[in-house]
């Protein structure tokens, strides 16, 4: 009968029955062959002995009457003992094991043999220096050869204590990532589709884990997949880590097009077991941090808006002429804000109609159809957001998704895509409507923005108002 296949980690265990004390391997010609049938051929002999050398952790065979049969290169490696030294003793007493430990040991080992089936157990063993280590062992009893119930012996394969506590704690923090981790993990193959991905990630990128598996990042983000993939390739090249890159994106499956920010890391990952590193792919690391992004870059255009206003202000108060004063402030609050802005006075009379008196930045008026400030009536039409906005006195806003006719027909630059139309009201009267446009690039505007150009156009309608030429440009 043959023996029973240790399943202890690595490739095999001895392979064969253990046996009588003082032997030792490579197994006899007597011995059954891989399948159970003959005796085994030479080949298996040296297979058999090959996987036993060549295991990644110690082996250690015992007869039934505790003498060791087997002893491999591992655990030679790992206790210094050789083989030469090591089998044929009787037992691990003295040598292998501290005589304080001895019975502890063989307890262990006792118990897991007599259990009929492989235990983990834990012990010290001893180096051929005097050092205690610590192993963690799967002890298998080896099956008797008359198939009776008492085994012909047992074997144990062991390692450091440590080795298999880090390698645990690795597999643990894998699991804790790829589950329920705050921090989203997607694993991307060298090729650049993700391999393995986060509960976490999943739910961020609003895909199943399976759905995203072996697909283009480009199925699943519609902005920002070219930066994702530049820091990949980079990464993939150089090996150096990447951290703190935040990167803009929108997702497929979000109708409203949000864009989202993702504050990222990226580690190349390579292969422990090779020769050389080889790179296996790259761990993409990264949270979702758009509302604070946004909260940040809101409080940045605060600062900056409230800045460029109180300098405005300044220059304003160094103006002889109100007037220039009212014009300045649109140089002043045009960075950042806008791409064009004009100044449309309230006409004299019964009209209701309005006159150009300034546009920023200046000489754009000349190449636009709008009118240059000339003090010639604007030919605005019925339902133009000026006209609408002088009649309401209040902002209308307007978006004309980049058709050029829409924005030309409306006299205003053809680039325009969105515009944003304010009167300006002083001493419980309106005397003129501010207008500020944007093009292509830029966002519509939106509740802060209405507010700015408000707070923009009181200080306008104050300048203007003190001119004393609201309604006096038509004369």
């Amino acid at each position: 009968m043959t023996a029973q296949r240790p399943t202890a980690p690595g490739p095999t265990g001895p392979g064969s029955r253990l046996r009588k004390a003082g032997t030792a391997p490579p197994p006899g010609p007597e011995e059954a062959g891989p399948d159970g049938a003959g005796p085994a051929r030479p080949a298996d002999r040296d297979l058999l002995s090959a996987l036993m050398q060549a295991m990644e952790v110690g082996l250690c065979a015992l007869a039934g009457d505790g003498t060791v049969t087997h002893w491999n290169r591992e655990a030679e490696r790992l206790l210094g003992w050789p083989a030469a030294e090591a089998v044929g003793r009787p037992g691990l007493a003295g040598w292998a094991v501290r005589e304080a430990d001895a019975d502890t040991v063989g307890a262990l080992l006792r118990d897991a043999a007599a259990e009929g089936r492989r235990r983990v157990q834990e012990f010290a063993l001893l180096t051929r220096d005097g050092r205690r280590v610590l192993v963690r062992a799967q002890v298998s009893p080896v099956a008797a050869e008359d198939g009776g119930d008492a085994p012909d012996g047992l074997y144990f394969a062991f390692s450091e204590a440590r080795s298999q506590i880090d390698l645990e704690r690795s597999l643990g923090l894998s699991e804790a990532l790829f589950e329920e981790a705050p921090l989203s993990v997607v694993l991307v193959d060298a090729d650049l589709r993700p391999a393995a991905v986060g509960a976490s990630a999943a739910r961020t990128l609003g895909v199943r884990r399976a759905d995203l598996l072996g697909h283009p990042l480009g199925e699943v983000l519609r902005d920002g997949v070219e930066e994702l993939e530049s820091a990949l390739q980079h990464v993939l090249a150089t090996g150096e880590p990447l951290g703190g890159v935040k990167l803009w994106g929108a997702l497929r499956g979000d109708e409203e097009r949000r864009r989202r920010c993702w504050r990222s890391q990226f580690v190349r990952l390579g292969s422990p077991l090779g020769e050389e590193p080889v790179p296996l792919g790259v761990a993409w690391l990264f949270e979702d941090v758009t509302e604070r992004e946004q909260t940040e870059q809101g409080g940045a255009v605060l600062r900056f808006r409230a800045t460029q206003l109180r300098r405005a202000g300044i220059a304003a108060a160094e103006c002889e002429d109100p007037m220039e004063g009212a014009v300045g402030y649109l140089d002043f609050v045009l960075a950042g804000f806008a791409d064009h802005a004009y100044l449309d006075l309230a006409a004299d009379g019964d009209t209701g109609g309005l006159v150009r008196a300034a546009a920023s930045p200046v000489g754009t008026a000349a190449q636009e159809p709008g009118p240059e400030p000339s003090g010639i009536p604007v030919r605005y039409g019925e339902l133009h957001p000026a006209l609408r906005a002088l009649e309401r006195g209040g902002t209308v806003c307007v978006t004309g998704g980049g058709d050029a006719a829409w924005a030309v027909e409306r006299r205003w630059p053809s680039t325009t895509v969105h515009g944003l139309c304010t009167a300006l009201r002083s001493r419980g009267r309106t005397v003129g409507v501010l207008t500020f446009l944007r093009g292509p690039g830029r966002h519509r505007f939106d509740r802060a923005d209405l507010a700015y150009a408000e707070d923009i156009g009181s200080r306008v309608a104050a300048a203007v108002d003190l001119s004393g030429r609201a309604g006096g440009a038509a004369r």
